[in-house]
């Protein structure tokens, strides 16, 4: 979810760009952009810097660990056909 301090920082610049009749307006006006803006953001789904930095890090972790996962499995396997060559090899033709 975004900010809700950034949501009134923009709802309180866009309600400052509006021609002074409007701005007389007041309060109420603020508020309503307020509104518009964070049903606009719920729509898009958003979500804050600190979600998306965790994840960043989840992402990375799992990258890592699959990493050693595909070492760990090219090891087993050139060692699976090490053995395979030395088992035919003592095996009597």
């Amino acid at each position: 979810m975004i900010d809700p301090k950034k949501i009134e920082q923009i709802a309180r610049q866009v309600h400052e760009s509006m021609p002074k009749g409007i701005r007389e307006l007041g309060e109420d006006a603020e508020k309503k952009i307020r509104q518009v803006l964070q049903a606009q953001f719920t729509k898009l789904d958003l979500v804050n810097r600190e979600e998306f930095d965790v994840q960043t890090q989840v992402l990375l972790r799992t990258r890592e660990k699959l990493a050693r996962l595909e070492q760990r499995l090219s090891e087993l396997e050139a060692k699976l056909d090490a053995d395979k060559t030395a088992t035919s090899e003592q095996q009597p033709s």
